[in-house]
């Protein structure tokens, strides 16, 4: 995957891409990024990029010229061309995930009150992380980086991406580590088991009544399984199944208290 990133401010990267998975992945070869400054291409003899706006108003807008140069200068036939902005569609992980099967992305970072409106057409996709206010989108592009390239294969263990939050619309489970107790609040017994399938259970309706409580809207959207409902209804007029509780009886002897 080929990520095309269009700035004016390409030392923010510096860090973003020499720390941790993004800097593993881009050694691998299985992340590319070209980082691309607008203000190289500008025609204007004192190499602005921005002018305040025709009609008057607030602040300052980004020329289409050097941005149009820039642009048509890295692009190939395969480039996807995302232009982040407020106005676009809110990205999430569904999104990410379809982007992720793209061979090569471009994504313009936007600075100032936003762009002289005839360059949006040249753009496949305008996208926004949420409605709220950035100082430019170059932090913005960190999230799509980040998301999209996670989910390319080889650049975290896929055993890590089957059950986190937003697959399948769902928040993923909790999860626990030493010691048992914790200032009074307890391991659930049953990750001690060693039963996988009743963990499994157990973990899906976390994941199911976490959902709804905190994020009722994708759960609104979630089609519940044959197995769901049956986890549901298990649970229904009691805590915990009668395998679940066979399942934590066996659990009790590997439970140190440390």
């Amino acid at each position: 995957m080929k990520f095309i990133i269009l700035t004016l401010f390409k030392e923010m990267y510096e860090s973003f891409l020499n720390n941790s998975i993004m800097k593993r992945a881009i050694s691998k070869g299985l992340i590319e990024i070209k980082l691309v400054n607008i203000r190289d291409y500008t025609k204007d003899k004192y190499h602005r990029v921005d002018t305040p706006p025709i009609g008057g108003g607030a602040g300052l807008i980004l020329k289409c010229q050097p941005i149009y140069d820039a642009l048509m200068d890295n692009i190939t036939s395969n480039t996807y061309k995302i232009i982040l902005t407020p106005r676009g569609k809110t990205f999430n992980q569904e999104k990410a995930l379809e982007l992720s099967k793209k061979e090569e992305i471009l994504i313009m970072c936007g600075h100032y009150e936003g762009y002289d409106e005839r360059i949006y057409k040249y753009f496949d996709e305008e996208v926004s992380i949420g409605d709220f206010i950035l100082t430019g989108g170059e932090t913005a592009s960190f999230c799509l980086i980040d998301s999209i390239s996670r989910l390319i294969k080889g650049v975290i263990s896929d055993e890590s991406l089957d059950e986190e939050s937003f697959t399948n619309s769902l928040l993923e489970y909790p999860q626990y580590t030493e010691p048992y107790d914790f200032n009074g609040d307890l391991v659930p017994d049953i990750l001690y088991s060693g039963n996988h399938k009743e963990i499994q259970k157990y973990r899906q309706y976390q994941r199911l009544i976490l959902t709804k409580k905190l994020r009722p809207d994708l759960y609104s959207n979630y089609q519940l399984t044959k197995e769901d409902l049956k986890i549901l209804k298990e649970r229904e007029n009691i805590s915990q199944s009668k395998k679940e509780l066979e399942a934590i009886k066996k659990a009790h002897k590997f439970i140190k208290n440390n």
